[in-house]
């Protein structure tokens, strides 16, 4: 089985029992209640070195983490749909509409999201984001083809859509561009190994694991704490104004997760800790006066250290919910 498969899997998992039953309409807004997505490919990732660009048809719910281009054709009035698109940590995506046929004026509608958003929960979160929320939606009903191509902030996107008529539909192309300096990720795989850098921006950097995890932080440079006028704050790390923090919870806004840990102090690792919860984030704050740099490695928990948490684990109160 794929790793990514396993992620739909998990992700599923995690909203399944909160989305199971409701019948509400898709709603853009930040207090949104929806039913994302409940089907998903088992073949998500391909290799597609040679071959022609991927095409296929795009499902009502659908999830896709590969470049190509997707057709969806509503065969009965489909009004509760949305695709969720994942790349490579270090690349931006970008949505091109190739043609557009729905009835905006009678209550179609296509919209992207830059981000993730489920159950009302966003990544990246409101502070962390680069642009308000009102403007990290992009409706098609009010921009047409002028806005014809959209790039995402980050390794994460999708799009919302409703369309009545049978016959009627969409063709969007997908592609990807390198992102130097990659800010809010979330990871496609419950393994990996990641440096996180922030270079003189006023900015907070989210990296999302949406799997128990024991997170080795190996590296952590604050350029405030590069010479000798480090002063204890009575604030904590928040008062000093760049560090890492460790968050847990259920959900997909680190804004509402708990927060574990904080990191302000540089230092050269390992420090591991183990984390049960359901989404793990290493959050990065920059006040923007230096160059901050953490470096990471994270495997998903076994089965067995979930049922035996020892050792440096931060995990009881997440572990009820699993």
């Amino acid at each position: 089985m794929s790793p990514n498969f396993k992620l739909q899997c998990h992700f599923v998992l995690i909203f399944l029992t909160a989305l199971r039953g409701e019948s509400r309409y898709l709603e853009l807004r930040e207090a949104a209640d929806y039913e994302p997505f409940l089907l998903f490919s088992a073949n998500l990732k391909r290799e597609l070195a040679g071959e022609q660009p991927y095409r296929r048809a795009l499902r009502c719910l659908d999830m896709l983490s590969l470049q190509g281009q997707f057709t969806f054709t509503a065969d009965r009035p489909q009004l509760h749909c949305a695709a969720f698109f994942i790349s490579e940590p270090e690349e931006f995506i970008t949505i091109h509409y190739d043609l557009v046929s729905i009835d905006c004026q009678g209550g179609d509608f296509l919209k992207v999201f830059d981000g993730w958003i489920l159950k009302g929960e966003k990544f990246p979160s409101s502070q962390d984001h680069p642009l308000p929320t009102a403007e990290r939606y992009i409706d098609f009903c009010e921009s047409g083809l002028s806005r014809r191509s959209i790039r995402s902030s980050q390794n994460v996107a999708m799009i919302f859509f409703r369309v009545h008529e049978p016959g009627n539909g969409f063709t969007l192309t997908i592609k990807t561009d390198p992102n130097l300096f990659p800010c809010n990720v979330i990871s496609q795989t419950p393994n990996g190994k990641f440096t996180l850098v922030v270079p003189h921006e006023h900015r907070n950097c989210s990296f999302s694991i949406i799997y128990p995890v024991v997170i080795k932080i190996s590296d952590l440079t604050l350029g405030h704490l590069n010479g000798l006028q480090l002063k204890k704050s009575s604030a904590g790390c928040e008062g000093i104004g760049d560090f890492v923090e460790l968050l847990g919870g259920t959900g997909l806004d680190p804004s509402k997760m708990m927060p574990l840990a904080d990191l302000c102090y540089p230092f050269h690792g390992p420090a591991q800790m183990k984390v049960g919860c359901d989404n793990t984030v290493v959050r990065m704050v920059s006040s923007g006066k230096h160059i901050n740099r953490v470096t990471f490695e994270y495997r998903q928990l076994e089965p067995y250290e979930l049922e035996n948490p020892n050792g440096n684990s931060i995990g009881e109160f997440c572990l009820s919910g699993l």
